[in-house]
């Protein structure tokens, strides 16, 4: 397969950006890496993948509690990796439902990081108005809004504008067409959703 990419919400996209990196193992490093130079990945055999794309993507319950594999070193554009990337943020996410629950998507372990930490390309999508799982269909999102604090507008807005991002980031890296993708950028109120800030690194 020539066209492949990797997306995923959540410890999902975390994953995803696991897989692009080549970070596949399962014990934490005992030490945290300092520079560039001390980040260690598995660069063997060139990235089969042409793209990822993180979902509002979370690494852990805070920056000293996150599972292996270790994805944040908290170093800007550290990942190594040459594909494109697209990152999906809520301006919810980091927000506590109250009742002692924590925030579904953490400050210092979630997308303002991932795409801190991203080379260019990289786009990236505040989507302002809405929380961590509002995204997914309206059942789940329903039960989920008793944990992860919801949004304040329409789900299917936010299910209509996440996949069309992807579509476009899709299209652009993977069909060859940056139409739909700098359309997006250039205009964001042609969303649907209150998309704020939106933000495309190009090089």
């Amino acid at each position: 397969m020539d066209n492949l990419a990797l997306a995923g919400h959540s410890r999902g996209g975390k994953t995803a950006f696991a897989l692009a990196l080549g970070r596949t193992e399962q014990k934490p490093p005992k030490k945290k890496a300092r520079s560039v130079s001390d980040i260690v990945v598995d660069a063997t055999q060139p990235s089969k993948f042409k793209a990822v794309i993180g979902v509002d993507p979370v690494a852990g319950s805070s920056p000293s509690n996150c599972p292996p594999p270790q994805i944040l070193e908290y170093i800007p554009r550290c990942f190594n990796m040459s594909i494109p990337v697209a990152v999906i943020g809520t301006g919810y996410g980091n927000q506590s439902i109250g009742f002692l629950l924590p925030p579904c998507a953490p400050d210092g372990v979630n997308h303002v990081e991932f795409f801190n930490e991203s080379k260019p390309p990289a786009s990236y999508f505040l989507a302002k108005d809405y929380g961590h799982c509002d995204m997914l269909d309206e059942w789940y999102a329903n039960i989920i809004s008793y944990i992860c604090k919801s949004g304040t507008g329409p789900r299917d807005l936010m299910r209509k504008s996440v996949g069309g991002i992807v579509v476009a980031v899709l299209k652009s890296y993977l069909g060859g067409s940056e139409d739909d993708l700098n359309a997006i950028v250039d205009h964001p109120a042609t969303a649907p959703i209150t998309l704020d800030p939106v933000i495309y690194v190009k090089e």
